[in-house]
């Protein structure tokens, strides 16, 4: 499993669209074989700051499964608007350093 964090800086005047266009997108991430889990946070300091965390099952699973899919392109046409907004779309490989006890 890879995790992708895409961070987002969003006008104030746009933060109800983009949160209502990111559950619309969420409909595209929910059918794909390649995602195991998303969500998307927002910054209590910065309300306009968002992360948006997926899990993949690969890099290979996302970039190709998913970007080559029906299912993309309704993710890529909710969320298009804001693309511009991206401050940084990356993939992560976990460590073996995390909590001992499940977060509820």
């Amino acid at each position: 499993m890879v995790v992708e964090y895409i961070r987002y800086k969003i006008p104030s005047k746009d933060i109800q669209a983009f949160e209502t266009d990111y559950g619309v997108a969420a409909e595209a991430l929910e059918v794909s074989d390649h995602c195991g889990g998303y969500e998307l946070s927002r910054c209590l300091d910065e309300p306009g700051r968002y992360v948006l965390r997926i899990e993949w099952d690969s890099v290979d699973g996302h970039m190709q499964g998913f970007r080559n899919s029906d299912a993309f392109r309704r993710f890529f046409s909710a969320i298009k608007p804001y693309v511009s907004q991206i401050e940084e779309m990356q993939h992560y490989e976990l460590t073996s350093v995390k909590s001992a006890s499940p977060t509820a």
